[in-house]
Order: C-alpha cells, then structure tokens, then sequence
C-alpha cells in the first residue's frame, strides 16, 4: 500500500507519499480501507518532530478516517467485512490501509456520505469527551470555544447548542465569525478587535463562562480564568499559544474554578472506547437527526497532503480539510 511517511522532521515538503508495507489487525482489530482521512494540527505537530506518536503504534500521521473493513482480527465481534465505518486512530489515517482497535470504531451516520465521515471521529471525541464528560457542561450555561471556525470549533457550538447552552466563540475575521453565527453561536468575539474577557463579561451580566474549551494554552491561561464563571471549569485541549506560562492561583480559588488538560491520543485502549461508545449514544442521533453536522472546508488527494498542512498553518479555513484517496 501507500502512506504519506516523515522520513526527517521538517515542513510540509517533508510529507512523502511513498509504498509501504500493508498492515496486518491482530487480537480485537479490524483492517479498513481508507477513503478519506483529515488534517489535525496534532498531525502538524508529528511532522515537525514534536508529537510522536506512541511506541508500537502506525508511524504515519493521520488521527482519524472513513474507509471499509475489510479484514477483521481474531476476538472481533459485532462488525463485518465491508461495514462502512469512521475511525478514532492513534496514527496511520494518511494511507490506503490502516488497522483500528474495534473499539474505536462508528458507524457512518445515516445522511453522511463515506468521504464526509472522516470528519467526525476526532472533533466528536474530542468535544463529547472534554466538554461533556469532564466538564460537565450543561443547559442554560454559558460555554467559550476559542477557535470557533475550527474543526473542534464548529463541532462544539453546535453540540452546546444542542444540550441548551449559549455559546460564545472567538474567531480572527468576520466570515469566521459570520458562519459561527449561522452555525448558532450566540456572542461572537473577534480576537483582533475585541478583549474576549469583556466581552463574555458585558454578555453574561458579569458572571462569566462556565465552561471554557480552549486550544491556546499558556497565551490565554490567566485571560481563560478570568473569563470564568464562579465553579467554572477551563478544559485545555492545545497548545497553539505556548505551553509554559505562569497561573494567578488566587484568581483560579476565587472562582473556585477547576482546569483539565487531556489529549485522546495516548489514552489507555478503554479510555477511548468509552468515549467512542458515549459518543455513538449521544451525538449519533443529533448527525442522524440533521441537528448537527460535520463541516468541511475542502478535500484533498490524500498524495498532496502537504498541501493541507499548509492550509492549516495559515488557518483561512473555516472546518475540516479532508484528504482522499481517489
């Protein structure tokens, strides 16, 4: 088969697409033919030699895809040769071939073609399992996604949306925040212009956000805690604006507020499938039901992922880049 490979660390050039050996499902695993995968920026990362993926798992980047089974490992049970599936992967997604622990495994949700799929095994996960069963957010709160145009961003309004909450995003340009809105966003901050700590104070009568999923880390550590709510909880899931930066504890104990930082890659096998089962029980039927959907930018030949890394990188795109083997 075919994989984009790193063979040295570098920038997007440093994606090839080259032949390599066919992967084989051991004990609880499923072979599936890759037609789509996505970009993430944890993908970025790995190409730049700062994001390893875990020792035994597939070297070539790629945390989620849309293909068919078609070969399952031994102890697999409730799949079949030629399910039409989207998988949460550890690695391996930019390829034809790839091997899934069984566990993290969905259904295509009705009404969402094979290609589309792929966009919605990470931001699900990702979204349930940060703002939902960490974070507890629930109706009538008031929740901040940094990033609102994003692929996690536009994901999680929607999914907020759905469970009754108002959401507040930020985003650097108003096409981005226009589409937010389209999406149900309901205060709409543009980083550039606006201080978002005023601004979720002036649209909240002061009291704040309660709950905050944010991608930039150390540049918006004190700001996030500032944006909270009393028993706000600030949930971490990037580090785009640094990772080291110093926390004002008096400010975080005056809201009594709580701070979470997790990533989905390197969690234990069960871990995952939890999140994997939690979200085909509560977000499937919202996909199925029209109330929210995946969005997409635009897809790529999977060959030409170097492309989509750049596109990323200059972040004018508004949802997921897709690439896909034709």
């Amino acid at each position: 088969m075919y994989a984009i490979t790193i063979p040295e660390p570098g920038g997007p050039e440093a994606l090839v697409w080259t032949e390599v050996p066919d992967p084989v499902p051991g004990e609880g695993e499923v072979l599936v033919e890759v037609v789509s995968s996505a970009v993430n920026r944890a993908d970025l990362l790995q190409r730049q030699g700062f994001y390893n993926p875990p020792p035994g798992s597939s070297p070539y980047p790629g945390l989620e895809c849309a293909g068919r089974i078609t070969a399952l490992g031994p102890g697999v049970g409730g799949w079949s040769v030629g399910d039409e599936v989207c998988a949460l992967l550890v690695g391996g997604g930019y390829a034809e071939k790839v091997v899934v622990p069984a566990g993290q495994l969905l259904p295509v949700p009705s009404g969402i073609d094979l290609v589309t799929a792929a966009a919605l095994p990470e931001v699900t996960c990702t979204v349930w399992s940060n703002v939902f069963m960490i974070a507890h957010l629930r109706p009538g709160e008031t929740f901040l996604v940094h990033g609102g145009s994003s692929g996690i961003g536009t994901m999680a309004i929607q999914l907020a949306k759905a469970v009754g909450a108002k959401v507040a995003v930020t985003a650097g340009t108003k096409e981005k925040l226009d589409f937010c809105a389209e999406l149900g966003a309901d205060i709409l901050v543009n980083y550039r212009e606006q201080d978002f700590v005023e601004e979720i104070r002036e649209n909240t009568a002061g009291a704040g956000a309660d709950v905050i999923l944010d991608n930039m880390g150390a540049k918006y550590l004190n700001r996030n805690v500032d944006a909270l709510a009393v028993n706000g909880r600030l949930a971490i899931i990037g580090m785009q604006g640094g990772v080291q930066g110093e926390l004002n504890i008096a400010a975080l104990l005056g809201k009594r507020g709580a701070i979470t930082a997790t990533t989905l890659r390197a969690r234990p096998l069960a871990e995952k499938a939890a999140v994997v089962a939690a979200v085909r029980e509560h977000v499937w039927p919202l996909i199925e039901g029209g109330h929210v959907r995946p969005v997409v930018d635009r897809s790529l030949p999977m060959s030409d992922a170097g492309q989509g890394h750049r596109i990323l990188e200059e972040s004018g795109h508004i949802g997921k880049v897709l690439l896909t083997n034709a």
